[in-house]
């Protein structure tokens, strides 16, 4: 449906108009060519990009799927943190702290184009402290994925998620 384009494109235009801060949690991310390259603009620019993304999930191969993009990701300097509790299943962004959205759509090709998700976009200072909060908050509860613990990973998981990856747009 075009809301569900709605969506996408609000993300991209917020990314690519991000001046300071994105920070993104996300169950299942995997993003595409277009997402990729404006997080990537983004850092660029000076702009701090931050995904939470779960350390533990119910999903193994979009888990594995996700973690395809964290070499590529990392490259571009996008910081990632896995959830060491629970499930996660939130899916908020927040951008410069006053551009906020929060809903049903994970960060992903399916997601936006194929499921009907429910999304709200709030512009304003409240609302995006607040969620900034929330953000920091998760955060204590993170741990930071290196570029180097992320290249020394077992080969086993490598296999995973290259294997995840080829069969990524029907997951």
């Amino acid at each position: 449906s075009d809301s569900d384009h709605d969506i996408y494109k609000a993300y991209v235009l917020a990314i690519q108009e991000a001046k300071k801060t994105i920070h993104i949690t996300s169950a299942y991310f995997v993003p595409d060519q277009t997402i990729l390259q404006a997080l990537s603009d983004a850092v660029h620019r000076g702009v701090e990009v931050k995904i939470i993304l779960p350390g533990v999930t119910d999903s193994g191969l979009v888990f594995h799927a996700a973690q395809s993009f964290y070499s590529e990701m990392l490259d571009k300097g996008i910081k990632i943190y896995q959830l060491q509790i629970a499930v996660l299943h939130a899916k908020t962004a927040v951008v410069d702290q006053v551009w906020a959205t929060v809903g049903s759509t994970n960060m992903d090709t399916r997601s936006f184009l194929h499921n009907n998700e429910i999304n709200v976009v709030v512009f304003g200072a409240e609302f995006g402290e607040a969620m900034e909060n929330a953000f920091i908050e998760d955060l204590r509860y993170a741990l930071e994925i290196t570029k180097e613990e992320w290249d020394h990973r077992p080969l086993k998981d490598k296999l995973k998620e290259w294997f995840a990856r080829r069969l990524e747009y029907w997951l």
